[in-house]
């Protein structure tokens, strides 16, 4: 079961209980958001849908939370719920659920994370008009399309060639004012053409819309560095080190099949879990920097892993060399895609 899938199973409870009469709330929320447990919880995943419900509904959040956990439970693929705090579920999956995450991964490839929640909907983006505005906008609306929505793109002036050409810009942005909130970031200090179209988007989307990217003469050089200290070259060569990962394998004979992997790769499978909410809240809050940060940290936990995925010597490959190598390839397949989103090429060979 993946996060959307827990997602829309748990709203599935809260709307059966409504229509059965356990429940009495007027308007039920669009979408139950579900992510890894925090700080004194438990499970693979949490929600606080029930605080959310308890006032509308006039109940104490435990006593909600107590009555979504009975039907849960009554649920195939969860295998225990337990309320924790002023009401949170806290919901373990089935066995097997690490292997599940990988597989829907590996069949959904670069999409992962993508929905049709948005669907119907043609949110108006406006920009400013200077070029990270620009950028910010197209990344966000790549990230709004992955969710169904289709975007109408509009700035008071039309891009320039340069931006266009170079950076990936979209040509054919509506010029007019479109929206009354228009999308409006520290503006780029210097030119980033130069840098060429990975590196200049990479440092106008990686820091937040209200921090000033690192561009200049003096600042320039980071984003091209091919070492650990450049966000950017991690993802990139992470990315890279899972498909090469994958032709080694290849070579020795074996091939990645989903399965337990190591407690140690816990932090990845949790990061890995939760990129389509990610991906929601890059798209709901015209956040891209959100999304950035997210490849970063799963290229750093992807990292550890990476010794450990081929057979050393003469050791055969194994069951667990199978599994590392798809939780690898896995990680792999949400790093291209989330890059492909911000509109940065994820090559194969680095």
């Amino acid at each position: 079961m993946t996060p959307v899938e827990l997602s829309r199973t748990v709203l599935h409870a809260v709307r059966r209980a409504v229509d059965e009469g356990e429940l009495a709330v007027a308007v039920l929320p669009e979408r139950v958001v579900v992510a890894p447990p925090g700080p004194g919880g438990c499970g693979d995943y949490a929600t606080n849908v029930a605080l959310q419900l308890a006032r509308p509904a006039g109940q104490p959040a435990p006593a909600v939370a107590e009555l979504l956990r009975t039907r849960l439970l009554r649920t195939d693929g969860i295998s225990d719920v337990v309320v924790t705090g002023p009401g949170f579920l806290n919901i373990s999956l089935a066995g097997g659920g690490d292997a599940r995450l990988v597989r829907d991964i590996l069949r959904a490839g670069p999409r992962y994370g993508h929905t049709d929640d948005l669907a119907g909907q043609a949110p108006q983006l406006h920009a400013a008009p200077e070029v990270r505005a620009l950028v910010l906008m197209d990344s966000v609306a790549r990230v709004l399309r992955s969710q169904g929505a289709r975007p109408r793109l509009h700035c008071a002036r039309p891009p320039q060639d340069a931006w266009v050409r170079t950076l990936g810009v979209p040509g054919d942005i509506t010029v007019g004012t479109g929206t009354d909130d228009p999308l409006r970031p520290v503006p780029a200090p210097a030119d980033p053409t130069p840098l060429g179209r990975d590196a200049a988007r990479w440092a106008l989307l990686h820091p937040a819309p209200h921090d000033r990217p690192h561009i200049g003469d003096s600042q320039s050089e980071q984003h091209l560095a091919q070492r650990e200290t450049n966000p950017l070259f991690r993802v990139r060569y992470a990315h890279a080190r899972t498909r090469a990962l994958l032709r080694n394998a290849a070579d020795l004979g074996f091939t990645p099949e989903p399965g337990p992997v190591t407690p140690h790769a816990e932090a990845l499978l949790h990061l890995l879990a939760d990129h389509p909410r990610v991906l929601t809240a890059t798209a709901a809050h015209r956040a891209p920097d959100r999304l950035a940060r997210h490849l970063v940290a799963v290229a750093d936990a992807l990292a550890p892993l990476l010794p450990s995925v081929l057979p050393l010597g003469d050791e055969k490959p194994s069951a667990a060399h199978r599994a590392r190598l798809a939780l690898a390839e896995a990680a792999g397949t949400v790093l291209a895609g989330g890059l492909t989103l911000l509109g940065i090429d994820a090559p194969e060979h680095l």
